[in-house]
């Protein structure tokens, strides 16, 4: 459906502010689809980014700051996400031993269980609910990264 369809405005401005309007609600749209997605398994999807992030570094432990900054919600609180995925035995905390004031962040196995399952659900739902090509979804990637530079 159109934008114009979608928030019921007839014109823009101009195309650049339709754009954005479309890019901001697309990403609004996408994040309800993620956050159905990952009810079931009971976590955010900041918790999905953070839990990604840790098994990707597995088994090497993760710095606090290591994991803000790769982040994609770079507003996301990551000691709070932290704690709330320690409360759920998703991940442990332990003290450096190379640095006394750095906590080490590590996956548990349940994390990793976890994580496996959701992005098997995710990743097999982004396939069956797009109706981009392959080529488009490169072509659109490509125009993203363009916006950002």
């Amino acid at each position: 459906m159109k934008i114009e369809e979608e928030i019921k405005q007839k014109k823009f401005k101009n195309e650049f502010l339709k754009a954005e309007i479309n890019l901001s609600f697309t990403a609004a749209w996408l994040e309800g689809k993620r956050t159905a997605d990952l009810k079931p398994f009971g976590i955010s999807i900041q918790q999905f980014n953070l839990l990604r992030i840790l098994k990707g570094q597995f088994p090497k432990p993760s710095p606090l700051k290591l994991i803000t900054e790769r982040m994609i919600d770079k507003m996301s609180n990551t000691s709070r996400l932290v704690e709330k995925l320690r409360q759920k035995g998703l991940v442990k905390r332990e003290i450096c031993e190379d640095n006394r004031r750095q906590v080490d962040i590590f996956i548990t196995e349940k994390g990793i269980e976890l994580i496996d399952k959701a992005s098997e659900v995710v990743e097999s739902n982004i396939h069956s609910q797009t109706t981009l090509t392959e080529k488009e979804a490169t072509t659109l990637n490509k125009l993203l990264d363009k916006m950002r530079d």
